[in-house]
C-alpha cells in the first residue's frame, strides 16, 4: 500500500524545501495531504512565485496523489484518527505553530492533524526554520520531542560539498525521507 503522509507549510521562510519536499514524496509515490497556513500561502506565492495550490504549480505536472485541504475544515478526514496516515511533516515549521502544537491548541486543520499524530503515535516531523531560537522556542521543542515528535531543524550539512542551493535543500528533504522511511537517491548521507 502507497504512503499516506500529511504536508503542513506554515509561515516560515524556507519553502522551496516543501516544494521539494512534495515533489519527492509524490514522485515516490505516496499520497500526499496538503495543508497550508494563510502566511504559508504567502510565502508560497512571495519565495516559490506559487499563487494557486494545484500540482502543477507546486511539483510541475499534475498529480492524482497530490490532495488539497481547506486550513480551517476541522471536519475533515485528516482531522480524525481513524483516518490511518504513515505520518506528518510540517515543512517549514513557525514558531508560532511549534507553540500552538507544543501548548495542544488544534483550532485549525494543521495543528489539529498534528495533535491527531501525535496522540495516534504516528511519526511527527516539525522543519523549524526560524533563527536565533529563544528559550520558548526550546521549551517547546523539548515538550514536543518528550510527547513523540521529531524536531529537525532546516540546517543543511556541508560534508557532501554542495554546490548549489539545490544540494542543500536536497541534503535536508533527504534527511526528511529518512525519518519517514521513504527510498531516495538524494545525496545526503555520510560516506567516511
Amino acid at each position: 500500500m502507497d504512503k499516506q503522509i500529511i504536508v503542513g507549510i506554515t509561515g516560515a521562510s524556507g519553502v522551496a524545501y516543501a516544494l521539494r519536499l512534495l515533489d519527492c514524496l509524490e514522485e515516490a509515490g505516496c499520497h500526499v495531504h496538503l495543508v497550508v497556513s494563510a502566511l504559508g500561502r504567502r510565502l508560497l506565492g512571495d519565495e516559490g512565485d506559487v499563487h494557486a495550490l494545484t500540482a502543477e504549480n507546486l511539483i510541475g505536472r499534475p498529480s492524482e496523489r497530490l490532495y488539497f485541504y481547506d486550513f480551517d475544515d476541522l471536519h475533515c478526514r485528516l482531522a480524525s484518527g481513524s483516518f490511518l496516515t504513515d505520518g506528518m511533516v510540517i515543512c517549514p515549521c513557525s514558531s508560532n505553530t511549534l507553540g500552538a502544537v507544543a501548548a495542544g491548541r488544534a483550532d485549525n486543520l494543521l495543528t489539529r492533524a498534528a495533535m491527531v499524530t501525535l496522540k495516534e503515535a504516528r511519526r511527527l516531523i516539525l522543519v523549524h526554520r526560524e533563527i536565533p531560537l529563544s528559550p520558548i522556542d526550546l521549551e517547546n521543542m523539548l515538550r514536543l520531542s518528550r510527547a513523540g515528535a521529531i524536531i529537525c531543524p532546516a540546517a543543511p550539512a556541508f560534508y557532501t560539498n554542495p554546490r548549489t542551493i539545490d544540494d542543500l535543500i536536497d541534503f535536508l528533504v533527504g534527511k526528511i525521507l529518512d525519518l519517514l522511511s521513504i527510498d531516495h537517491a538524494l545525496k545526503n548521507r555520510w560516506l567516511g
